[in-house]
């Protein structure tokens, strides 16, 4: 039996959400376009016959502005110490530039295995542009391996798994078989809801909202109802509005698709009370942070 951490790095939007949910199977890491999706550190556990993988998919590396940024780099960064195995996953759509760099000189003195994983490969048309990048990254670095693949399409992540289990040492597993995940169904919701509201809003509130559980009652009986109540927050006035559309119009069609990801995710009823409230600077507020459990700095 092999069992071992995996730290899934990056810069962001580089599809690291995409393949840890392909990994595992189910949704644990929500999906978006937008850049810094991921905001902290989510694991989830894949048992196979061969071990035990214990994934974690971390925020993307990338230069902060905010304090609620900073946050999110060192959960990525702190996650690389603890680690049995690092891969990197990289956009291979996209042309290599000083983001890369950045996210590979913190990977330099690490001493630890790692896998250099090119994604989004079914949205690059001639595959032979492949070729250099991954002898350029085979030479770069001491790695295991250089697996090109895609996440989306599941194309080739059998074989990164395999190469995965190979590196991890042997040891009994980690975690009982029956854990999934580290993340409470509370924080769950919150990331769910989060993620609708990024998908509908689109660029109009890049980065500039969260999702905060002010309250979450189980169902007290099989098949009774789940009642959440959240906030989604924004920085300005002027963005309270986009949130809520005409005639409630948008925050009526976010509550609408969160509540059915919620209730599959329960698996019953789910009443959601969803409001908008303007905290201006949220992503200073060193509490609210606490509260979305982005760990402090050092």
């Amino acid at each position: 039996m092999r069992a071992g951490y995996v730290a899934l790095v990056g810069r962001p939007n580089a599809g690291k959400s995409t393949l840890m949910n392909r990994l595992i199977g189910q949704k644990l890491s929500i999906v978006s376009d937008k850049p810094q999706t991921t905001r902290h550190r989510i694991t989830g556990v894949l048992n196979t016959p061969g071990g035990q993988l214990v994934f974690i998919d971390t925020p993307g590396i990338h230069k902060p502005e905010y304090t609620m940024n900073r946050r999110m780099v060192k959960a990525a960064l702190d996650t690389l110490r603890e680690a049995d195995l690092v891969v990197l996953v990289v956009d291979a759509a996209e042309e290599p530039g000083w983001g890369d760099r950045f996210v590979m000189d913190r990977l330099v003195d690490l001493h630890k295995p790692l896998i250099i994983v090119l994604n989004k490969v079914d949205r690059v048309k001639d595959k032979t542009s492949l070729l250099p990048r991954i002898e350029s990254y085979a030479k770069g670095t001491t790695n295991h391996a250089v697996i090109p693949i895609s996440a989306l399409t599941g194309d080739q992540v059998g074989g990164l798994l395999k190469e995965m289990l190979a590196v991890l040492p042997e040891r009994e597993p980690l975690f009982d078989e029956e854990y999934f995940t580290d993340q409470s169904e509370r924080t769950l919701a919150a990331e769910l809801i989060r993620e609708k509201v990024l998908a509908r809003t689109r660029d109009e509130l890049p980065y500039s909202t969260a999702v905060v559980i002010d309250q979450f009652a189980e169902a007290e009986t099989l098949g009774g109802v789940t009642k959440i109540y959240a906030s989604i927050l924004v920085d300005h006035d002027s963005q309270k509005p986009i949130v809520i559309g005409k005639g409630g119009e948008m925050i009526k069609r976010i509550g609408t698709e969160a509540r059915k990801d919620l209730q599959e995710m329960l698996e019953g009823p789910v009443y959601l009370d969803l409001h908008v409230k303007v905290r201006k600077d949220w992503r200073e507020d060193e509490r609210l942070l606490d509260e979305l459990g982005l760990p402090k700095r050092s």
